[in-house]
């Protein structure tokens, strides 16, 4: 695809330097074998693993969020036991796991002090590798020498004394086992218990591509859920190779057992896709029209839209003033959208119009004015001006009454249909670990004037294995409306199933409000009406919004009909870009679920400046563990990933891939089709 290869994290590119790029250890996560270290990976950096260790297959994901923190998601596969003690519902599935460990910097390497770094690993699921770390790291030429205490799994060997046991008698014993039913997050457990010191060595060869790496472990593999496993010895060696985006590793550990591992690695800031584009206009040289009559329309829009990626559908000009209402389709990027435009128009229209007005419009309802001083843009355009800033001739702002008033859109109604593929995903499954569903979604709509249209979608499934989806809960002691259990029902339907169908009618309040109604067959699960209320000033930090909503639940026999079951649904929800979090999102909603449970769902996302995002959320509702059953409470990931990086010429769009690991009812929302911060995205962009 053309990406450009994510760039090494390297001390000293001297000939004779060999400083050590961190690697994977077996669980995932910056580390040597099976302990931790305090080293980062480069921000942003991304690595996909695979490790085979005999009694346990790893697949892992490990993020680099910030330069300060580590995220690392994993599943285990457990050979030696069956997915349940019931063997007829296990089959030969064996156990699998879900874990979570994240890492966290707290002191970054200087000429004397090591890197200092504190880890949570296994803090949110089953507890299989549940332990706490603290891990130094000093770099000395071509080595990298680090030492930990570790708690919990890390600690088994228990030949420290715990020094907060010291301080306190509750931290000399480790509570046993795990509460509620997984996904819970043992807080009292934390740094309790037995502890070990760890440690080891990571050596950079003369030859680039190899590293090799040794450590001293602290656990004694006495209470693995594998069951007790031998070991020989706590030290473990082995050797990584390193070829082009790819780490392979062969380890023996245990002093009797032999791993293997592959590892692929990107980083999420630098990606990208060669393009095969136009070039911005050159307007030194330009020959501009001499006054308003003499413009050239149809050449101007032609190139607004083959060079600038401007579709206009409305235009008015004067002698001190031109505005075009249109529709950006091709440039993610504002700044390089608005240069792009700004060079044609200042290369075409007389230099008697002072301003230029890009005016952009979603479902021809005003959204952003980006208003370009003709003179500066031009002086600073060609440049003419010392330090040209092209960034600085322009400003973002709300539309006008007047502009709205002046909009008359060359066409307000009429038809569309459009197609995209879908991909619906499933792990750790008693049937099978993976679930999977390909399909087109096929979605046509009619708007009758600005406001108001109609829309529907129909799935077509091409490919999939959700016939082996037959756990069902129906027999389980339920507390909670089936709102989202019986997904299976639902997912299996047929080849072609009719997805939403419903009308909206969106409008602007004033200058930064904006509001929608809808009513119709709005999710898979659910139909009924409501409406939405939001506050969204331009390139502000912050928004706000209210949504109400009447459903009832959608007939798994009969996708036209409807259950019995009905409630009311509804969220306030602050959107909150904090500046001491550079590229993030926080989405906190508070209101009623779908279960007629009440709490609030808390988003988080990390923008990276390839496009990608990355984010996750979790929803805490009056509902406690034990009713909600297996997962505790509802969380999620995602990755949200532009268009833009899979294809050569520019485009706007984004595919999200959602990964939740237990679904049940509680804490569940509503997914509305349509949604006002989408629809307002270009007025504060995040997400383009």
């Amino acid at each position: 695809m053309g990406y450009v290869a994510p760039a090494q994290a390297v001390e000293d590119e001297t000939p004779n330097s060999y400083s050590v790029t961190p690697s994977q250890m077996v669980q995932g996560g910056v580390g040597l074998w099976q302990t931790p270290t305090a080293r980062m990976m480069p921000e942003g950096s991304l690595s996909v693993n695979y490790t085979d260790n005999n009694e346990y297959r790893f697949w892992s994901v490990s993020m680099q969020l910030f330069p300060w923190m580590e995220a690392t998601a994993r599943y285990t596969d457990v050979r030696t036991r069956l997915y349940s003690q019931v063997d007829s519902f296990s089959g030969d599935q064996t156990l699998k796991d879900k874990g979570l460990d994240v890492k966290f910097r707290l002191w970054e390497e200087s000429y004397y002090l090591p890197d200092i770094s504190l880890g949570l690993r296994d803090f949110g699921g089953t507890g299989f590798f549940e332990s706490e770390f603290i891990s130094a790291s000093k770099s000395v030429g071509p080595f990298d020498f680090h030492a930990g205490l570790g708690w919990g799994y890390l600690g088994h060997h228990n030949d420290i004394t715990n020094p907060f046991c010291e301080v306190r008698d509750s931290f000399c014993e480790r509570p046993e086992g795990f509460s509620g039913r997984g996904g819970k997050v043992d807080y009292q457990n934390f740094f309790k218990g037995p502890t070990a010191f760890f440690g080891g060595v990571e050596y950079q060869t003369p030859w680039q591509n190899l590293a090799l790496k040794a450590e001293y472990e602290g656990n004694n593999y006495e209470f693995d859920r594998a069951g007790p496993l031998e070991q020989d010895s706590r030290w473990n060696i082995g050797a990584v190779y390193r070829w082009n985006n790819f780490d392979f590793s062969l380890n023996y550990q245990r002093g009797n057992t032999i791993g293997f591992g592959v590892s692929y690695n990107l980083n999420m800031h630098t990606i990208k896709q060669v393009k095969i584009d136009r070039e911005p206009r050159d307007i030194v040289g330009a020959t501009p029209s001499a006054d308003v009559a003499s413009i050239n329309r149809k050449r101007l829009y032609n190139d607004l839209v083959r060079r600038g990626g401007y579709f206009i559908n409305d235009t008015v000009i004067d002698d001190k003033q031109a505005t075009f209402y249109g529709v950006q389709t091709s440039y993610r990027d504002a700044d390089e959208a608005t240069e792009r435009v700004g060079r044609i128009l200042a290369s075409e229209l007389p230099a008697s119009i002072t301003e230029y007005h890009i005016v952009e419009h979603q479902g021809n309802i005003l959204m952003l004015d980006t208003v370009i001083d003709a003179k500066a843009f031009r002086e600073h355009a060609s440049y003419s001006v010392p330090e040209p800033d092209i960034s600085s001739t322009y400003r973002r702002v709300s539309p006008t009454d007047e502009q709205v008033e002046a909009f008359a859109p060359n066409r307000t109604s009429g038809a569309f249909l459009s197609s995209k593929f879908f991909w619906t995903q499933s792990f750790g499954n008693p049937e099978d670990f993976y679930l999977y569903q390909l399909g087109i979604l096929t979605t046509a709509g009619y708007k009758f004037n600005r406001q108001l249209g109609i829309f529907g979608s129909v799935r077509t499934t091409l490919l999939d294995n959700f016939d082996k989806f037959n756990y069902k809960v129906d027999k389980e002691q339920t507390v909670l409306p089936r709102v989202r259990t019986q997904v299976r029902e639902y997912v299996t339907q047929g080849t072609f199933t009719m997805d939403t169908a419903y009308a909206v009618w969106t409008d602007r309040l004033s200058e930064d409000w904006y509001y929608q109604a809808y009513g119709g067959y709005l999710e898979t699960m659910f139909g009924g009406v409501g409406g939405e209320v939001l506050y969204r000033p331009v390139d502000s930090r912050f928004a706000f919004g209210v949504d109400v909503n009447y459903v009832k639940q959608r007939s798994f026999e009969d996708m036209t009909s409807f259950f019995d079951y009905e409630t009311f649904t509804g969220f306030a929800t602050a959107y909150w870009r904090p500046e001491f979090l550079p590229d993030t999102q926080l989405k906190i909603s508070a209101g009623q679920f779908l279960a007629k449970d009440r709490g609030v769902n808390i988003d988080f996302a990390k923008r990276f400046d390839s496009g990608i995002v990355v984010g996750a959320f979790a929803s805490f509702s009056n509902v406690s563990a034990e009713e909600y059953g297996e997962g505790s409470f509802t969380k999620g990931f995602y990755l949200s990933i532009p268009f833009d990086l899979f294809v050569l010429k520019p485009a706007k769009g984004r595919g999200q891939f959602p990964w939740i690991p237990i679904a049940r009812d509680g804490g569940q929302m509503l997914i509305r089709p349509s949604q006002l911060i989408g629809t307002t995205e270009i007025r504060s962009p995040f997400y383009e």
